[in-house]
């Protein structure tokens, strides 16, 4: 624990990428008593839980709550499904989905890891780590898959170690191109409640969120959100599952409760969330965090320096990475920052460690928050002696003063 006197005043700028700052509202609301999770007011409580994430998936369909962090709900979508030596294809996009691939081989499957080869000539970075999902290669792949070894398709929906999405929709129609039967699994924990995302539009089997990105809350719980198929295929699946078990909460779930002890204040604090999100309505969430990114992009630009996505037809609304110059690194230009500012940033992660870091711009956000934001970006790069061509802080605000915020205008 710091000691008083180590605490900065003002408030600290938390711009990682989630966790993301939690509202005061929904701090209220953790608050508030813990009540009996066998009670009937619990049972009501659940209820609309499930009901508000349903509508925050865009699904019919049922939505497992797990007191655990996004990693649970990885191992909860593999378990429930896969049988021992089950193989699964996934796709390299960046850190999250090498270690979901990770996880994949301890639980005894066998990982088929694809990813668009070579480097990028710019940067010398990977350039899967550059770019989202190449729907392509997972249909050739799977194409060459006649006896239909290959028993699920793995995605990240938006990567959080690069700040690149990727086309689920464009995944969705390989796999029905290539007449495969494989499940869709795609990991949306960052992605949820600030990126487009429609589960059942999409036909996605199986999707991997968690409560501390675009939901504002504090880390702990993580939500499989599922498909008919995908509750078919978990009947016959083989690997160990108790805690994980889907059958046990989606059938408790259908009265509001949970065949365990829940995270009770965190739900609360979701409740309130959802509460929050619907209010606003969907499309109004995206459209700000798309003009959030738009804004910071733009500074990113004007600093002359690159964006960690190469492609701007998949740039991620949740976060822009930030590509220091050959010989500069990233992570100390990010504790620089942090020590003279209090400002957190998101660090490089795996392939890109000390070659970038991470703006996060999602969740509860505003147009200042940004700009300061920058400007202590902008600071930290001036004073880590790193060359811009322009300040990031005006282009911030000219593309604000340009695109009003929809109250506002």
């Amino acid at each position: 624990m710091l000691k008083l006197n180590q605490h900065p005043t003002g408030r600290h700028f938390l711009q990682i990428p989630g966790p993301s700052p939690v509202p005061d509202r929904i701090l209220r609301a953790m608050s508030l008593p813990t009540i009996d999770h066998r009670g009937p007011e619990f049972g009501v409580l659940g209820l609309q839980l499930v009901a508000g994430l349903q509508k925050v998936f865009q699904t019919r369909h049922p939505v497992a709550i797990y007191p655990a962090s996004g990693t649970g709900a990885w191992e909860a979508a593999l378990a429930n499904t896969m049988s021992p030596g089950d193989l699964v294809l996934m796709y390299e996009t960046g850190q999250f989905a090498a270690l979901w691939q990770k996880m994949a081989a301890r639980l005894g499957l066998k990982t088929e890891f694809i990813a668009e080869p070579g480097t990028c000539p710019a940067t010398g970075l990977p350039a899967s780590w550059r770019r989202g999902v190449d729907a392509a290669l997972i249909a050739e792949r799977l194409r060459a898959d006649p006896g239909h070894q290959i028993k699920a398709v793995c995605v990240v929906h938006n990567e959080t170690s690069t700040g690149v999405t990727s086309d689920i929709a464009a995944v969705r129609r390989a796999i029905d191109d290539a007449r495969h039967p494989a499940l869709l699994m795609v990991d949306t924990i960052s992605g949820l409640a600030s990126a487009d995302y429609r589960h059942d539009e999409w036909g996605v089997d199986v999707a991997i969120s968690g409560s501390q990105k675009g939901l504002m809350l504090p880390p702990g719980i993580s939500f499989n959100a599922l498909s008919p198929r995908a509750l078919e295929v978990n009947k016959a699946a083989k690997l160990p599952r108790s805690f994980w078990a889907w059958d046990e909460i989606v059938e408790m779930n259908k009265t509001g409760y949970w065949p365990y002890t829940p995270s009770t204040n965190l739900l609360y604090g979701l409740h309130e969330a959802l509460e929050m999100v619907l209010e606003n309505g969907l499309a109004a969430v995206f459209a700000r965090h798309q003009r959030w990114a738009a804004g910071v992009r733009a500074a990113v630009t004007a600093w002359g320096l690159p964006i960690q996505c190469a492609d701007a037809a998949v740039y991620s609304p949740v976060l822009t990475g930030v590509v220091t110059p050959a010989g500069v690194d990233a992570d100390a230009v990010r504790k620089l920052i942090h020590t003279r500012f209090d400002l957190s940033l998101g660090t490089g992660l795996g392939k890109v460690k000390g070659r970038m870091f991470r703006i996060g711009h999602l969740g509860d956000c505003n147009d200042l928050t940004l700009v300061a934001t920058v400007a202590g970006c902008e600071m930290g790069l001036q004073l880590a002696g790193v060359k811009r061509a322009g300040s990031g802080v005006q282009a911030l605000m000219d593309h604000f003063a340009e695109h009003p915020a929809p109250h506002t205008a």
